[in-house]
């Protein structure tokens, strides 16, 4: 069977399915209450896991869809772009999207789909988003080394494990289901959010977790 995906998209036609997949991206997004800076920083207080199960469980179905697909002959695997790894640039800048996650409680996706349903605080984080973007393309002349640093070509987890890819496949899903029950214990029998911020510092009983309600207006 010949391969039909990915498909040879140019021009108009690119266009198209480039803002239909953005639009369907951002709706769901916002369906899973991804617009809630409160729902989304609730991952990093123990009290809301609903990023992992939604993102992790996103990955693996894609993994395994592609992987199913190949096998089938529908999908020529090896024409997927995979950008090339920067070890040291891309540490950083992994550390440096973290950190804005947690302090402007937005990823660069949620933020603007926070922003189009109104949020001013998703807004702001828009704002400083683009600016970071303009401060690093004019120093980008002077990090133009580093930039380029740690410089290891395509990498894929097939290849730095030395597995076949369909063990691959079979380990991240072990992982993310471990990852899944972990997430249900913590949000119930373990209650690592009331366990750690049970009470202030100064003994007093800490606020309760906002409900669904209170997170949808932030």
């Amino acid at each position: 069977m010949t391969a039909t995906f990915p498909l040879d998209l140019s021009g108009a036609s690119f266009i198209v399915v480039s803002l239909l997949l953005g639009f369907f991206f951002g709706f769901f997004l916002e369906r899973a209450g991804f617009s809630s800076a409160i729902r989304l920083t609730g991952q990093f207080y123990f009290r809301d896991w609903s990023v992992l199960k939604v993102m992790f469980g996103a990955i693996v179905v894609a993994m395994l869809g592609l992987a199913w697909l190949s096998l089938a002959g529908v999908l020529d695997f090896g024409a997927i772009y995979v950008p090339e790894t920067y070890l040291w640039p891309q540490l950083v800048g992994g550390l440096l999207l973290g950190a804005g996650f947690i302090l402007g409680g937005y990823c660069p996706g949620t933020g603007v789909v926070a922003a189009v349903t109104g949020k001013l605080d998703a807004l702001f984080f828009l704002a400083g988003i683009f600016g970071g973007i303009w401060i690093f393309g004019a120093a980008e002349p002077a990090l133009h080394e580093f930039h380029q640093s740690g410089a290891r070509g395509v990498l894929t987890l097939p290849q730095v494990l030395n597995l076949p890819a369909g063990v691959v496949a079979f380990l991240v899903t072990l992982v993310a289901l471990g990852a899944f029950w972990v997430a249900e214990m913590s949000e119930s029998r373990w209650r690592l959010y009331e366990k750690t911020y049970a009470r202030g510092r100064s003994g007093a009983p800490a606020s309760p977790a906002p409900s669904q309600d209170e997170a949808a207006l932030v």
